[in-house]
């Protein structure tokens, strides 16, 4: 989907972030882009256009857990690869509990099972290594 450097560059970063996200929690759309200084909806974008494990592609459905990126409400969006069953289904194998509303629509609980650092675990301590 990426077409310029940039663009490449803005689409792997979202991925390591993603990667970052613990097995069996859950973050939002808006909390990845503040970690990385952007917008919410071009997280989604990204996710939106993850290739699958199959294309060969250096990052996939395979090695992204795309599935632990949510709404800030606690929402799975109905767009997301799989739909929103296919995203509740691989978070329930991971041990989240996925609420299924009487429209079907299917939520989790953000005090339960959210994660929200204020910087990536990644780049913990690069300030102060700058510093020394």
């Amino acid at each position: 989907m990426a077409r310029t450097e940039e663009a490449a560059a803005w689409f792997a970063a979202v991925y390591r972030a993603v990667q970052e996200i613990p097995h069996g929690r859950v973050t939002s759309y808006g909390h990845i882009a503040r970690l990385l200084g952007r917008q919410p909806r071009q997280v989604g974008v990204c996710l939106k256009h993850l290739p699958s494990a199959a294309s060969g592609s250096r990052w996939h459905d395979g090695n992204v857990p795309w599935q632990r990126v949510i709404n800030a409400k606690g929402g799975i969006s109905p767009r997301g690869p799989g739909g929103a069953s296919g995203q509740a289904a691989a978070l329930r194998q991971e041990g989240v509990t996925v609420d299924e509303g009487s429209l079907g629509e299917f939520s989790v609980d953000l005090q339960a099972y959210g994660w929200f650092p204020d910087v990536l675990p990644s780049e913990e301590g690069e300030d102060s290594e700058e510093d020394e």
